[in-house]
């Protein structure tokens, strides 16, 4: 979700007639323009030549809140206009929310029936919480484990109050590779059994640090072996460790380098058995609307193949464009690659 993990490490440590029938053509054609700036299934004509429409595609499109995040931060936006945003501005009707953007709130009955009232108003799905700052559901030490896996609870119930169908949870631990991979089975099978009670599936993101080996997270998957518990490929979060950064803010983190990455296409396969979501992450591009790190081409061919039809969450975390013109291009080559 962050710069490869670079939200998890910072987390861790801190929308006729009147002219005749000769004119009635152009009357139409400019009513179906402004119906695609409002919704994204509305019509062909929301798509741009060669794009596919929300229909035409294999999977959802959604937009994950970490998207705003610079906006977020800087008070420049209220987490409560997140959905008309992706509604009014993208014609996105599916949301993920990022808990640490209303992380005082998770059991604030009147907030939580705000947020849902004015998501349902517009025709807007809440799809996910995505959630850090609770906790390792790897610690090795069972009592901070047992009390991480208690913190996730009262975003399972918001979930299940929001009309979400998951919540996204990080697989970290200090320790071995098989002791990490012990403990975090553990801690969500404890998760997913009281996540079941709800109907809300617990979903992992490769996040960094072990996590972020397709391999290992898949392994994990296999031993917890619940239907409600599953990955959220994030399709640039491969990054095993990185350089250390001068200080603990999310502007020093996205100044670090990848000192160990795995590779990506082979995670996401990895990955996809068990997934019940994908990041569609994407930093930069080129003049021909291309992701410049990440082979979309290629990667969707994978998750596609994978047999996935769910919800693809466009999470833009560039530097060289705006968040909301990222938001757009990211949108663009989903529909450009994306057609059944």
């Amino acid at each position: 979700m962050s710069n490869v993990n670079n939200r998890r490490q910072f987390l861790r440590q801190m929308g006729v007639y009147t002219m005749g029938m000769g004119m009635l053509p152009v009357i139409l054609a400019a009513c179906n323009e402004g119906k695609s700036t409002k919704s994204e299934g509305d019509s062909a004509a929301a798509a741009k030549p060669g794009e596919a429409t929300a229909h035409e595609l294999f999977f959802k499109i959604s937009l994950a809140e970490w998207s705003f995040h610079k906006a977020l931060f800087a008070g420049k936006m209220n987490h409560l206009d997140f959905a008309s945003r992706a509604k009014n501005e993208f014609g996105i009707e599916n949301i993920e929310y990022v808990n640490q953007f209303f992380k005082d709130k998770a059991k604030d009955q009147a907030y939580l029936a705000d947020m849902k009232k004015r998501a349902d108003d517009l025709g807007v799905r809440s799809v996910l919480i995505m959630c850090d700052g609770e906790g390792e559901m790897g610690d090795l030490d069972v009592k901070k484990r047992m009390k991480a896996v208690e913190n996730h609870y009262k975003w399972v119930e918001a979930a299940k109050f929001l009309g979400c169908h998951a919540i996204r949870v990080n697989a970290a631990g200090e320790g071995s590779p098989e002791e990490v991979a012990k403990a975090a089975a553990d801690g969500l099978t404890r998760l997913a059994t009281f996540g079941k009670e709800h109907d809300i599936n617990v979903i992992v993101e490769n996040h960094g640090g072990m996590s972020s080996n397709g391999e290992w997270l898949s392994g994990v998957m296999k031993t917890v072996n619940m239907p409600n518990c599953g990955t959220l490929p994030d399709l640039g979060n491969f990054c095993i460790k990185r350089s250390k950064p001068e200080s603990n803010t999310p502007e020093a983190w996205a100044k670090t380098t990848c000192l160990e990455e795995y590779d990506r296409y082979k995670g996401v396969a990895e990955l996809m058995p068990f997934a019940k979501g994908v990041s569609a992450k994407t930093y930069d591009f080129d003049a021909n609307g291309n992701e410049v790190t990440i082979d979309y081409t290629r990667i969707l061919k994978t998750v596609k193949d994978a047999g996935f039809n769910g919800f693809m969450g466009i999470e833009y975390e560039g530097e060289k464009l705006s968040e909301e013109e990222g938001i757009r291009k990211t949108k663009e080559l989903l529909l450009r690659l994306g057609g059944k």
